[in-house]
């Protein structure tokens, strides 16, 4: 019987510091879970703030694009059929001096916008029949803003008239058309 408890307690002496490494290595990898968990947040929180400036953006250049396509189709006297290739696509669309200054050409349909920086600017393109010079498209391209500046999303949208009556095609600029130091 002697022995049996001699073994009970040497075993003890053996094992006894070996609670605090496990104790610490839990902590540790508790503190490591923690911080990674807390991370994860922080980005997500980040993405979502980023994913709403752009959401901004676009809807306030969505909302340039219906309003400029209005002013398009009003301007016309009557709906003509338009026949023949169209001449080459307009481009003023992708200069900065379109946009900015005091040549701008852009309209700013409305005369502010809630939360943005600016508000959203619409340029309005005719796109020519080649054999005629007669109005067969129009090419509209809108610039909305968010809260900061370089918040800006670029619609485009292009109206066509034709025998059928009219047809829109749309389409997202991903990037900017002109960087900040261009002229």
């Amino acid at each position: 019987m002697k022995k049996r408890i001699r073994l009970g307690i040497h075993s003890r002496r053996r094992s006894r510091g070996i609670a605090l490494p496990i104790v610490l290595l839990m902590s540790s990898m508790l503190l490591v879970t923690a911080a990674a968990w807390l991370e994860a947040a922080l980005v997500s929180a980040r993405t979502t703030t980023n994913l709403g400036k752009r959401v901004q953006a676009f809807h306030s250049a969505d909302s340039a694009l219906i309003r400029c396509a209005r002013i398009a189709l009003d301007s016309l006297p009557e709906l003509k059929s338009i026949t023949g290739p169209l001449a080459a696509e307009p481009d003023k669309w992708r200069l900065k001096a379109s946009f900015e200054g005091a040549s701008a050409s852009a309209v700013t349909p409305f005369p502010s916008w809630p939360y943005a920086i600016r508000p959203p600017q619409c340029l309005i393109e005719v796109w020519p029949v080649r054999a005629n010079d007669q109005p067969g498209t129009f090419l509209i391209t809108a610039r909305g803003f968010g809260r900061m500046a370089d918040n800006e999303s670029w619609l485009e949208q292009e109206i066509e008239m034709g025998e059928n009556g009219i047809v829109r095609h749309w389409r997202r600029i991903v990037a900017k058309p002109f960087q900040q130091g261009s002229p």
